[in-house]
Parts: C-alpha cells; structure tokens; sequence
C-alpha cells in the first residue's frame, strides 16, 4: 500500500503497510473521515513522522488519542496549533520545562519546535472521532504505532524516551534499555501532575544524555 509519510519512516516502516491489519486499519479510517468527523484533519494523520524523520530523532515523547475538540489536533502529541486554547495537560509540561530548565513558558501550544530540533511527538491512536477519546483504539493504531518505536529501539542508539503514565510506560516494554535512556513519571494530566510529574526533571535529564552522546541538545 503506497502510503504518504515521510520517506524516511516510509522505508522503515515498509513491512506495516502491507500487513493484512494495517490494510483493515486504513479502511476503517477512510471510512470514519467520510462518515463522521475525525480528527486530526487527514493530511496530518502523519505529521509527527513527516515532521521528525526517522535518522533525526533524538527524543520520543508519547502520548495517547490525538485531542478530540474542534481544531486542536495537529498530528503532534499534546500539540496544539497556534491561536487554540494550551490544553492543561501541556499547561502543566510548560511547567516543567521551566521549572526544570528555566526556559519560559510559550504563549502557544505548537509543539513543531521540538518536533523539527528531533522530538517525535507520537500518539499510540493516531486518529480518533470527535468529542469520543479512545474511539479509535483497537483497530491498529497501536500495533502501527508499537512498531515505530520498536524500529527505532532496534536500529537507532542513544535515544530518550519520556514515558508519562502507565499506557505509555507499558508501550515502552520494546525498548532496549541498555542502548537507550528510558525516563518515566506519571502523565502531566492534572489529575495525576502532583504525583510526579512535576519535579521529573526529564527535559534537563534528555538534554544531559544528548550532550553525553555528543549531540545537540533541545531548546525546549
């Protein structure tokens, strides 16, 4: 199946998109944008491959559905457009950042800053109906999804990987921790922010580990 994704990723990827499941996956997505709404709108189903290509990642951050209100998904994880209200979940990942690394808090929610300095900002559903979180799950995404990671445990070295809460914690099982840095805390979702999320210290601890392999860290 000829699939439009950064060709990178596409050859990565290359043995999903023949698979008998992603086939069944892309017909059901079709068929939900042409009955239903669904968002993120179809050419940024993608974007957070299309805007990370796979030999450029240095950070993945993982998140679950794309957001499910009008206008907020952008195909990037806790991303949001310019111009949309910042969702709480990513209020409270500003935060950190600037508790953490004194950079100031963004007056936007558009994550494509990171996304273009190596962080893959990538959702376990890539697509989900409005106003209905999880309503895409189990139909392929996350085997989809579970690949990717995977691709880059295996043929990639010294990456980061922020896993907040126990879904992405439990996606992470695939990584090998002995070639990558694998850091975990609860979500920043409010209601579990005050567990530990705040005070993780992940985004001063990423840029620790790039320096360390002798990349160049993320402006945050």
């Amino acid at each position: 199946m000829d699939v439009r994704i950064e060709q990178s990723w596409k050859e990565a990827l290359s043995p999903q998109f023949d698979a008998p499941y992603f086939e069944a996956l892309a017909d059901f997505t079709r068929r939900a944008y042409a009955t239903g709404t669904v968002y993120p709108p179809g050419r940024e189903i993608f974007a957070a491959f299309d805007a990370c290509p796979f030999n450029e990642v240095k950070v993945v951050i993982l998140g679950q559905d794309p957001y499910h209100g009008p206008g907020q998904a952008n195909g990037l994880c806790f991303s949001v457009s310019p111009g949309v209200k910042i969702p709480p979940s990513l209020q409270n990942i500003f935060k950190e950042v600037h508790d953490d690394t004194g950079a100031p808090i963004p007056d936007n929610g558009d994550l494509t800053r990171w996304a273009t300095q190596g962080v893959l900002l990538l959702n376990n559903t890539l697509t989900v109906e409005a106003h209905r979180a999880g309503s895409h799950q189990g139909h392929g995404w996350e085997t989809f999804t579970d690949a990717a990671v995977k691709a880059l445990s295996d043929n990639r070295t010294g990456l980061v990987f922020m896993l907040w809460g126990s879904p992405a914690i439990r996606k992470g099982a695939v990584i090998d921790r002995s070639k990558h840095l694998v850091l975990t805390s609860p979500h920043p979702s409010p209601l579990s922010a005050y567990r530990g999320f705040f005070g993780n210290h992940h985004f001063s601890q990423a840029n620790a580990f790039l320096v360390r392999q002798g990349k160049t860290p993320i402006q945050w």
